[in-house]
């Protein structure tokens, strides 16, 4: 059985990136701020009308497997691309980063997934994504001897929009407790959760950890109060964390909560955020720290991400650990 310190599962998408004003976003009826589903005819559209745009290999789960790859662990991500350009620089990209692609590229005629990114001044991030093949992904996609051999999972909350990604989302929690790993999930999108509340309600009962922001967290549960939604989930699952958007991050295990301070700071694109804190934060899980370093090494990686373009490190973040005291 091969054997990772972390596994992902999750959409392999290429996020094209551009700089935009709300103008912009008005103009071609973008949402800003959110990521909206889109067609391939609407994804073409949009690319078209994209100036200065820079690619990168993206995906909420293979950012946050990329950046545990980055800290130093082995790891591994199960997605789904066509054997076409964009495909083949996905996989190749994941690999330079020090990351196993384990799925090979697949032949046919949807092609591999793409979100366009518009940033504007702010630093808020619109995402419209066209998933091509990785609706695809199933069951057949989760090789038991990678998702088995997990020290921990990392599921993708956006892969309950298909059945076939659900089916395969629990066949690879279902691998890797077995294998004796510890499976949970990033919760996603405040619109997954609320498409899909009742499986993610008892998703939460099932794994070892979730992670969610505020709004994700107050849409389970069905409320505006925070520390409801936090209480409710605390009693479903036995690690839980809740980001806050530059306000404190919250973490619960075992009757135990730990308030996680957060250095402000102005954003320049805040792409890859909470995918960068998941990093982080089970960079700690996995090396044993406690809670509270854990989620003070989840928030330097979220502060580095959001200081540049892009959903991924670009500087040595274990060395900013060190430089914290947390190493």
């Amino acid at each position: 059985m091969t054997k990772y310190q972390a596994v992902g599962i999750g959409n392999a998408v290429v996020d094209v990136i551009s700089q935009c004003d709300d103008a912009f976003l008005a103009a071609n009826g973008v949402e800003k701020g959110v990521m909206t589903l889109i067609e391939q005819d609407r994804g073409e559209a949009l690319y078209d009308a994209m100036e200065n745009r820079f690619q990168a290999p993206g995906g909420s789960v293979a950012n946050t497997i990329a950046g545990l790859g980055a800290l130093g662990l082995t790891t591994a991500l199960i997605g789904r691309v066509n054997d076409d350009e964009l495909g083949q620089y996905y996989a190749q990209a994941m690999a330079d980063a020090g990351t196993d692609f384990v799925n090979a590229p697949r032949t046919g005629d949807m092609p591999t997934s793409r979100s366009m990114i518009f940033v504007s001044p702010d630093g808020e991030r619109s995402m419209n994504t066209y998933l091509g093949i990785s609706t695809e992904l199933g069951v057949d996609d989760v090789r038991a001897d990678v998702a088995g051999g997990a020290g921990l999972l990392v599921l993708e909350g956006y892969l309950f929009d298909k059945p076939k990604g659900k089916a395969a989302f629990f066949a690879a929690a279902h691998a890797c407790r077995v294998g004796g790993g510890m499976a949970g999930a990033s919760l996603s999108d405040p619109y997954c959760v609320d498409r899909h509340r009742d499986d993610f309600r008892q998703l939460v009962r099932d794994l070892d950890y979730v992670i969610g922001n505020e709004h994700e967290w107050k849409s389970l549960y069905q409320t505006d109060d925070l520390s409801a939604a936090l209480d409710n989930a605390a009693s479903d699952c036995g690690l839980i964390v809740c980001t806050q958007s530059g306000q404190d991050v919250m973490i619960k295990r075992a009757g135990e909560t730990v308030q996680v301070p957060v250095q402000a700071e102005t954003p320049v694109d805040t792409t890859g955020a909470g995918d960068q804190f998941a990093a982080g934060f089970l960079y700690g899980l996995a090396t044993g720290a406690d809670l509270m370093v854990a989620g003070r090494m989840g928030c330097i990686a979220a502060r580095e991400v959001i200081g540049h373009y892009g959903a991924r490190p670009e500087v040595d973040v274990k060395a900013l650990f060190k430089a914290e005291g947390l190493l």
